[in-house]
């Protein structure tokens, strides 16, 4: 079932992010890794900063969430992660079709261009690579983010 995390529940979206997380590690640049990933302080400010986070829940347990976010004209699909016992199994795919109801601004999702299997996933599900123009110019327009991660990022937008 998919359904609307509660402010309780941000331990438990900080242990499936930081859990899921794990797929970065020696992947992304070493200088743009974190431990943990996200620390809890940086969870509840993406939550005050207006992330509304989605989880997807079987027998009662949290088992994958996705959070989107209005900034200006557009919406942002941020902060997707699975518990890695649960990956492949199409909860992300149920989380990120849901999510695709919840707005008609156009959708733009940021991830690390290492995350080969991030980018793969999102293609699959109706969305295509900016330009590295287009990514810088939209990653310093909706997010907050350094310039270093910047550098290492991908945009995606919705087709």
């Amino acid at each position: 079932m998919i359904r609307e995390c509660e402010p309780r529940q941000s331990e438990t979206i900080y242990e499936i992010v930081n859990d899921a997380a794990q797929a970065y590690k020696g992947v992304i640049p070493v200088d743009c890794w974190n431990e943990p990933y996200m620390p809890i302080e940086e969870l509840l400010h993406e939550i005050k900063e207006g992330v509304q986070f989605w989880g997807y829940e079987e027998d009662g347990k949290l088992l994958g969430v996705m959070g989107i976010q209005d900034v200006d004209d557009v919406s942002l699909i941020r902060h997707a992660y699975v518990r890695t016992e649960k990956r492949n199994s199409g909860i992300g795919g149920k989380l990120i079709t849901h999510l695709k109801t919840l707005t008609n601004k156009p959708l733009l999702i940021g991830t690390w261009s290492a995350a080969n299997w991030a980018i793969r996933f999102y293609e699959k599900h109706g969305f295509k690579v900016v330009s590295i123009e287009e990514k810088n110019n939209l990653l310093k327009k909706y997010w907050n983010v350094s310039e270093r991660q910047v550098e290492t990022s991908v945009v995606l937008v919705q087709v």
